[in-house]
C-alpha cells in the first residue's frame, strides 16, 4: 500500500525536525553535513532525552504483520512525558481489536492512557511521571503506513488538588474533576475511578453537570466508561466530551471504571457524577428495555487477500469491491482500502481461495465478523454480475 498524499507533504518538515533534534557533532575539525537519508525506524527501543521521535517499523512504508513493538521513553527526572502523534494510519476498527497502539504511563505495570488505531490522531498524551511506554501490535491481515510521534519533556503542573480517582465502594457517592466547582479542570491530568459493588448488585451512574472540551472524535479531553475494572476497549460503554451529560449508565456486572483525561491545551468546567448500587433484578416499573441480538445477513463482493486455516475453520480477509447488504458487518479501513473479516466455519462449507473474487452472502454475529456456513451462498464474481447484484440493495433479507 502506498502512503497517502498527506504523508508525503508531512515528511519533509518532520525530517528537518528530526535532523534538528540530533545532538551536534563534536568540534574536532570540519562539521560533517547532515545525512540526506531519512531516519530508519525499527521495532521498538529505549529512548531518552528532552525530546525525540518514535515511529512504527519501516515508516513510512507498510508496517509488518504479526508484530509487537515496545518503546520505553524516559525524560529527565522531575518532568513528565508528552507524546504527540504527527501521523497515524493503522487498520481501522471501532474497538481497535486488530492493529493498535497502546500508551502507558510508566514503564512497568503503568496505567494505560489509551489505545488508538485508524487515521484519527488523538490529542497530546501526558504521563504522570518521567516515563512512558508505547506498544504497537499488528495482526496477520490488513496494514497501513503506521505512525510517527514526537515525545518531549514538560513541567508537571502543581499537583495540589489535581490528584483524583480511586476506588469507590460505598453504596452511593459522587466524584468530580479536579478544581470542581471553583474553576476549570487543569491540563495534563489522568484520573480513574474504580466503582465496585457487591457481587449481587449493579451500578447506576449519572452525570449531573458535564462540560469537557468539545471535539467530534473526543480526541483531546474526554471521559470514558468501561464495564469491569480495567481500561479495555472491548468493554467500553462510551467516550464522552462536549457540554451535554451522557445518558444514565447501568453496569453489566458489579464493576465500572470511569477514566478522565485532559491534554495540554484547552480546559473547561469539568463534571460531577453520582453513582448508586442497585439490585440485579430491577423492579418492573423501572426495568430497562432489553433486546435480543439476532444475526444479520450481509452480501458483499470482494477479493480474498488472506486465508489462514485454524482449528478446522478458515479465517479470511476480504478486500471489498462492493457492499450490497451491510447488516452489522465490521468494515475496516486502512488508507484507501476497505476490508472485512469472515470465518468459514467448516470443511464442508463453500471453498474460497486467496486471490480470487467472490460474491459472499452470510451471517454476521455480534462481534461484527461474517460467518459462512454450509448453507451460505458463495460463488465466483465477475463484473457482468454487478447490475443484477445492484437490485439486491432494494430487497429485504430474511434472516
Amino acid at each position: 500500500m502506498q502512503p497517502a498524499a498527506p504523508l508525503l507533504l508531512l515528511l519533509p518538515p518532520l525530517l528537518l525536525l528530526l535532523a534538528a533534534a540530533r545532538p551536534a557533532p563534536l568540534r574536532t575539525g570540519t562539521v560533517p553535513p547532515l545525512s540526506p537519508h531519512r531516519p530508519t525506524f525499527t521495532c521498538g527501543g529505549v529512548v531518552s532525552g528532552e525530546s525525540g521521535f518514535i515511529g512504527s517499523e519501516g515508516f513510512p512504508g507498510v508496517y509488518p504483520p504479526n508484530s509487537k513493538c515496545t518503546w520505553k521513553i524516559t525524560v529527565p527526572e522531575g518532568k513528565v512525558v508528552v507524546l504527540s502523534f504527527r501521523y497515524l494510519d493503522l487498520e481501522s476498527d471501532n474497538l481497535c481489536r486488530y492493529d493498535f497502539v497502546d500508551i502507558y504511563s510508566g514503564h512497568a505495570n503503568g496505567q494505560r492512557i489509551g489505545r488508538f488505531c485508524g487515521t484519527v490522531k488523538p490529542g497530546a498524551l501526558v504521563s504522570s511521571s518521567n516515563k512512558m511506554l508505547v506498544q504497537m501490535t499488528s495482526d496477520a491481515n490488513t496494514a497501513g503506513s503506521g505512525f510517527i510521534a514526537k515525545f518531549s519533556a514538560a513541567e508537571p503542573h502543581e499537583r495540589g488538588d489535581q490528584y483524583c480517582g480511586g476506588r469507590l465502594e460505598k453504596p452511593s457517592g459522587s466524584f468530580h474533576t479536579p478544581n470542581w466547582p471553583e474553576r476549570d479542570y487543569p491540563a495534563g491530568v489522568s484520573c480513574s475511578w474504580h466503582i465496585v459493588a457487591p457481587k449481587n448488585q449493579l451500578i447506576e451512574l449519572k452525570f449531573e453537570k458535564f462540560d469537557v472540551e468539545r471535539d467530534n472524535y473526543c480526541r483531546y479531553d474526554y471521559v470514558a466508561v468501561f464495564n469491569g475494572g480495567e481500561i479495555n476497549d472491548a468493554k467500553r460503554i462510551g467516550k464522552y466530551c462536549g457540554d451535554s451529560p451522557p445518558a444514565p449508565i447501568l453496569s453489566e456486572k458489579n464493576e465500572l471504571l470511569v477514566q478522565f483525561l485532559s491534554d495540554l491545551s484547552l480546559t473547561a468546567d469539568g463534571f460531577i457524577g453520582h453513582y448508586k448500587f442497585r439490585p440485579k433484578k430491577l423492579p418492573t416499573t423501572t426495568a430497562l428495555p432489553t433486546t435480543t441480538t439476532v444475526p444479520t445477513t450481509s452480501i458483499i463482493t470482494g477479493t480474498v487477500i488472506t486465508a489462514v486455516t485454524r482449528a478446522g475453520s478458515l479465517h479470511a480477509t476480504i478486500s471489498i469491491i462492493n457492499v450490497y447488504k451491510e447488516g452489522n458487518l465490521a468494515i475496516q479501513q486502512a488508507g484507501k482500502n476497505m476490508s472485512a473479516k469472515i470465518l468459514v466455519v467448516c470443511k464442508q462449507c463453500p471453498l474460497i481461495r486467496r486471490g480470487l473474487n467472490y460474491i459472499i452472502m452470510g451471517q454476521v454475529e455480534e462481534d461484527g465478523r461474517g460467518k459462512v456456513f454450509p448453507n451460505s451462498f458463495v460463488m465466483s464474481f465477475k463484473t457482468k454480475n454487478s447490475k443484477i447484484l445492484s437490485a439486491l440493495k432494494n430487497k429485504t433479507c430474511q434472516n
